[in-house]
């Protein structure tokens, strides 16, 4: 992996995607499940809410390494941050959607988008840096298993 020029650029590049990551998991945070989510009727093999927050953190941190990891390379194409910034904001704002909104027909269509922003950003970076590929691909998952459970939410209520 080709890296950019100072150790001191490098690590204020990591602490960038770092808190840019994590300002999109603080708006995401403003709209949590809730009593609303409570009620709907929900698949069996839906996760307990207790375990959104740790997972979401532990994604929001692997997307900002691998940001990070890509960013170093030199086989970074253009458009590529700029295509992990705008499924970044879809992450934050699907909570918005589907939570704060109560809208999950909308939301599931929201989420569509940002799985496939998910998946480009994803294929981009493994082409930039194995490891940030690698990187992406719990959080890819997560956006699948999270759109199931958005189609079943809307399809079941």
């Amino acid at each position: 992996m080709a890296t950019r020029s100072t150790s001191r650029t490098n690590l204020l590049a990591l602490a960038s995607f770092l808190c840019f990551s994590f300002a999109a998991a603080c708006l995401a945070a403003q709209f949590p499940p809730g009593e609303w989510y409570a009620g709907p009727q929900k698949p069996s093999w839906s996760p307990p809410n207790w375990l959104f927050g740790p997972l979401w953190t532990l994604f929001y941190a692997t997307m900002a390494f691998a940001a990070w990891r890509a960013w170093l390379s030199s086989r970074l194409t253009k458009g590529t941050m700029l295509i992990f910034s705008i499924q970044l904001v879809l992450s934050a704002l699907w909570s918005w959607v589907c939570f704060g909104l109560r809208l999950p027909g909308l939301a599931l269509v929201e989420i569509s988008v940002l799985l496939l922003g998910a998946a480009v950003t994803t294929r981009r970076f493994g082409r930039a840096d194995r490891l940030a590929g690698l990187l992406m691909l719990p959080y890819l998952a997560w956006i699948a298993f999270a759109a199931a459970l958005n189609l079943e939410l809307w399809r079941t209520n």
